[in-house]
């Protein structure tokens, strides 16, 4: 094919075609319109026909050209009558009467023209052969037909609810873990009405999962309500109902159980197996090189989050020992405590039990803290692991930089060769052209 894409190099031209009708064909094609010409054209034994052409631009469902239809007639015989040996010594109407006669399709096609359309348009012929927009197919990918309570996943409603879901996935993701980690109960009206309303969100993507297509394994759409539902119960209908559950809801309640409280709260991160369906529906931007780079960083935030909350936990574990009542002083929540002046102290006439250190809001930041500067191999030591779990715990998430780190490096050297190439072949490209011209 050509370099330039709406460049028409016909191999059917030769010496007597006209060179203005080819430039027309050629502007034609430059601005993505339908025309038709009358063409003298060449067959593979050079032997000049002429034909009847065509030019029709196809459209996506983006209304954008795709491609171009051309359609070939001969009308040789409406141009010059060729004589052969069954119509030698025949006059010259009698050839093209004998001509329309075997063609009666065409013949049919022939309409009486007025004075007035025979001025406006180039030829008879042209008026005969010419496809209107009532004949002229629409090239356009055509909706599957489906049930009316069946819903197209690819439809413009499908996928604005996906992105919805998509960002509320995410929130999830953020809040599991924190609410998780610090166990904290909603008793804010806002933070609880909020996680209210996504879980009623995600209560009614399970039901229009019930009735959306999907693709089947042989790249079918599959619009039939029963294997639909079949489909949704053996791949993520569990998932989706344990992950739309209230247990926000549950533990607000001050006379919950601590130990129901506390399985109800572990329950939540099953919410965090959503994040699957998200990594299939984000794979097709995989294939630009920076939505890979900002992708890996978004991840990378995502996963410190996540490590910054397995690390408090720990030490939270660790600060006590319950067994004796006592406080571990080696503890990274001590240090901490002691350093910013909010020290843990014992209760002795109330509950017994150990009370203050650092708010929620500083034991989170601090974390976060650690945990980037662990992943990113850049730790300036004023947090630092002093008991056996969180030297393990240390040791694991620093592995993990390293592996994020590479591939992180491999992703922008690639971008970086994609961009070399690419620049390489328009310069290619432009050498080329000034060739030609010259």
């Amino acid at each position: 094919p050509p370099r330039n894409s709406t460049h028409c190099s016909i191999f059917m031209y030769g010496d007597l075609t006209d060179k203005k009708t080819i430039d027309k064909i050629q502007k034609t094609f430059d601005h993505y319109e339908s025309d038709f010409y009358e063409v003298l054209l060449y067959t593979k034994n050079r032997t000049p026909i002429w034909l009847y052409m065509q030019v029709a631009p196809i459209r996506n469902e983006n209304d954008k050209v795709v491609l171009f239809l051309c359609t070939f007639r001969d009308i040789t015989l409406f141009k010059q009558p060729i004589e052969d040996e069954t119509t030698r010594g025949w006059t010259k109407f009698a050839r093209l009467t004998r001509a329309l006669t075997n063609n009666r399709n065409l013949v049919q096609q022939i309409a009486p023209l007025s004075k007035t359309e025979v001025s406006q348009r180039p030829s008879r012929l042209a008026e005969a052969l010419q496809l209107g927009s009532d004949i002229m197919p629409q090239y356009k990918q055509e909706a599957p037909k489906t049930p009316p309570h069946i819903i197209l996943h690819y439809c413009t409603f499908k996928t604005t609810w996906d992105w919805v879901i998509l960002i509320l996935t995410f929130y999830t993701a953020i809040m599991v873990p924190y609410n998780v980690s610090f166990k904290t109960k909603q008793n804010n009206l806002v933070w609880l009405v909020l996680d209210s309303v996504v879980d009623v969100i995600f209560l009614i993507d399970i039901v229009l999962n019930f009735h959306t297509t999907f693709v089947g394994p042989a790249g079918e759409v599959v619009s039939d309500a029963k294997l639909i539902r079949m489909n949704y119960l053996k791949t993520w209908f569990v998932i989706d109902l344990l992950s739309c559950l209230p247990y926000d809801i549950i533990n607000a309640f001050e006379n919950v159980d601590e130990g129901l409280s506390s399985l109800f709260s572990s329950l939540k991160v099953i919410r965090l197996l959503r994040l699957g369906r998200v990594a299939r529906k984000l794979d097709h931007y995989l294939e630009y090189g920076a939505a890979v780079l900002v992708l890996l960083v978004c991840v990378f935030g995502l996963v410190a989050h996540w490590l910054a909350c397995i690390w408090y936990s720990i030490g939270d574990y660790e600060v006590i020992d319950e067994t004796t009542n006592t406080i571990k002083t080696d503890s990274w929540l001590y240090q901490l405590a002691l350093s910013i002046g909010t020290p843990y102290r014992y209760n002795t006439s109330g509950t017994g039990q150990w009370e203050g250190g650092p708010n929620k809001d500083t034991l989170y930041i601090s974390s976060l803290y650690f945990t980037m500067t662990s992943l990113t191999t850049i730790g300036f030591g004023n947090i630092a692991p002093a008991t056996d779990g969180e030297k393990i715990f240390s040791v694991a998430m620093m592995m993990v930089g390293c592996k994020y780190s590479i591939t992180l490096q491999h992703q922008a050297l690639c971008l970086i060769f994609i961009k070399k190439k690419i620049l390489n072949h328009i310069l290619e490209n432009n050498e080329s052209s000034r060739s030609d011209i010259t």
